[in-house]
């Protein structure tokens, strides 16, 4: 039995205990089954391609796009039993793709492209204007998804908490092109959204917000995108005179044993793999684009084992045009794209001039 789970659940050796109830042990001396276990992450999928007749879980559905991992999957799937273990298994058909391969419906990507995929044709990259046939693709979809359904006990109480942000500065950098933070005109549209966020994120009202927050709820998980943010995130320590944790690029801390505690986790680190049932709040620092790992971070507080019936998440959100553009987008069920502003052929004209 080979079981690929986040790097997070390895290290604190969950699957093991989920194994003993069932006489299954890494360790084959111990299994009264015989049967031997070996636990790794998604980083090391590729040491497992030439494993045959055995029976892998895949826990949490990483296999997005054509890369390694995806490569790796397919080519396990070809001579093992498998399964695949996710409650957000797929925000759009694409995200099948390497599931339907490896389940033997299309011989690769190319042809599911070439069968279901009509692009757009006034984008500059490849984007995807609509799918065809998509009946045969529900039909393919319900013969591999298993429903769970349970009953929840927990109650998800959202509140969209309004958060200030430098108006006239935000003008200069949409209307002036104007990269603020390095006195100098702004390259092109992707560094357009780069400069629009970090002021908008870096408002000192974010943190006033937060200090509130944690009147209420002194144990906290707080969710946020980017480097600068956990900067300012991280001097809550001193003035909160709590316990600050990380959960990111940088650091893999453990959730503080104490009384009170905030815990810092970036949304691509740490939005699924891991659970916590000490506190029933979370914070949202900043918005992600994507609506699944939105969703996946609400559940690390949201488990069927979890004392709490209410649970609390708190959206910091401003009035920018980039927040309203992305709660639109996360509201609908969608990933927020950035070229839903209308700033795709600003490029353009700021190169001629």
């Amino acid at each position: 039995l080979y079981i690929i789970t986040t790097a997070k659940k390895r290290d604190k050796k969950e699957w093991e205990g989920e194994c003993a109830p069932f006489t299954l042990s890494n360790t084959r001396d111990f299994s009264m089954n015989s049967v031997q276990v070996t636990v790794d992450s998604w980083n090391n999928i590729q040491n497992y391609i030439d494993v045959e007749n055995a029976f892998f879980i895949f826990d949490e559905q990483r296999l997005v796009g054509s890369g390694a991992w995806v490569k790796s999957f397919i080519k396990i799937a070809k001579t093992n039993k498998w399964i695949i273990l996710s409650a957000t298994p797929g925000d759009t058909w694409m995200d099948y793709v390497p599931i339907f391969v490896a389940n033997g419906f299309y011989k690769n990507r190319t042809e599911f492209i070439r069968r279901h995929v009509v692009y757009s044709n006034f984008s500059k990259f490849p984007k995807i204007e609509r799918y065809v046939e998509q009946g045969v693709l529900q039909k393919l979809r319900n013969r591999i998804l298993v429903d769970m359904p349970y009953t929840r006990h927990t109650v998800r109480k959202v509140e969209d908490v309004r958060v200030s942000f430098d108006s006239a500065s935000f003008d200069r950098v949409v209307k002036d092109r104007w990269h603020i933070y390095e006195d100098r005109p702004i390259r092109d549209v992707s560094e357009l959204f780069i400069v629009m966020r970090k002021l908008v994120n870096s408002d000192p009202s974010r943190l006033s917000t937060i200090k509130k927050i944690y009147k209420k709820h002194p144990k906290l998980i707080i969710f946020y995108n980017f480097d600068y943010e956990l900067e300012k995130l991280r001097t809550l320590a001193s003035k909160l005179n709590v316990e600050v944790a990380e959960w990111n690029g940088h650091k893999h801390q453990e959730i503080p044993e104490t009384d009170s505690w905030i815990y810092l986790v970036q949304y691509t680190a740490g939005a699924e793999g891991w659970n916590c049932t000490d506190t029933d709040a979370t914070v949202f620092y900043s918005l992600n684009y994507s609506y699944k790992l939105n969703e996946q971070a609400k559940g690390r507080i949201d488990r069927l084992n979890t004392e709490f019936t209410d649970l609390y998440y708190y959206i910091l959100s401003s009035d920018s045009m980039i927040d309203k553009a992305i709660k639109r987008a996360l509201s609908s069920k969608k990933n927020f794209n950035e070229t839903d502003l209308g700033f795709s052929t600003l490029s353009q004209s700021v190169h001629i001039q």
